[in-house]
């Protein structure tokens, strides 16, 4: 697969790239960021999937979490890519903020006409892994996911839905249970139908009622002064409740002050990184 490479910049010992491929799953240009750390120059390291949020691209993270000196220090490769297929000329595609482009919300739509594009859950899962192993030095199985709201909840059902493939999951206020919210409620109409049975493969308080694989740590912090919190679009006790009577083994972190932004990412995300590391490099 041919890669181009958009820029390089020298970051925390280590390179922060950004690279441009023809996605097979989306039919259209993809951007994803790379971060190589030292470690990456001799030797393969464990990666660390980073899912953004609505309106983001590859670039809110590597600029504005702060995540590439615990990187580096850790020896992990953290990988970004952006949030949606662009440019593929969908009517309406640019209407919302909360649809369509920017907005992917990691899953596979079925319905007319974004099924042909928009199919993120695959390209996260499967085709992107597969070009950062044949590009990079990436360690063959170790690999973990993370992000941030509606990149939380891609992040919470990746690994729900592929029981042992990641060594590791975390959010920051992440959409815990979209058929029960309104972002979740028009993302998932529009991508994937009326049918609310189908939705219930890409939300993470339904899957966690049914996970059977092996143990799965996760971490969560979630802002207590954010605005999406109040609004009831992330609904994080109802995942709390459902984990806590499967017993799976999450730290739920209420933040006292914080609110749904970078500024609250950049404030917590060394726990993330060390959180999965303590999987990674095991």
């Amino acid at each position: 697969m041919s890669l181009t490479q958009v820029s390089s910049n020298k970051c925390a010992g280590g390179f922060q790239k950004v690279f441009e491929h023809d996605s097979t799953e989306l039919k259209c240009k993809m951007k994803f960021a790379v971060f190589l750390p030292p470690k990456a120059e001799t030797d393969k390291c464990p990666v660390l999937y980073w899912l953004s949020g609505l309106t983001c691209t590859e670039q809110n993270f590597i600029t504005k979490a702060g995540s590439q000196l615990a990187a580096a220090e850790q020896g992990i490769i953290l990988v970004a890519p952006d949030t949606s297929p662009r440019g593929c000329n969908i009517e309406g595609e640019d209407e919302s903020w909360d649809f369509g482009t920017g907005a992917g919300f990691y899953v596979d739509a079925t319905e007319e006409p974004w099924k042909t594009n928009y199919r993120m859950y695959s390209y996260v899962t499967d085709e992107l892994p597969k070009v950062i192993n044949a590009n990079f030095p990436a360690e063959p199985g170790r690999m973990s996911i993370c992000g941030h709201s509606m990149g939380g909840h891609g992040a919470l059902v990746c690994a729900l839905r592929n029981p042992g493939k990641y060594k590791a999951v975390s959010a920051f206020a992440p959409i815990c249970n979209p058929v029960q919210c309104p972002w979740g409620q028009k993302a998932f109409s529009g991508y994937l139908g009326s049918d609310r049975s189908t939705w219930e493969a890409y939300d993470a308080t339904v899957l966690a009622g049914s996970y059977a694989g092996p143990e799965l740590d996760i971490l969560i912090d979630q802002g207590r002064d954010d605005q999406f919190l109040s609004a009831s679009q992330l609904l994080p006790d109802n995942l709390i409740a459902v984990c806590s009577e499967k017993k799976i083994a999450v730290v739920f972190r209420l933040q006292p002050g914080y609110d749904h932004s970078y500024f609250f990412i950049y404030s917590f995300i060394n726990d993330h990184i060390k959180h999965h590391a303590k999987y990674l490099n095991a």
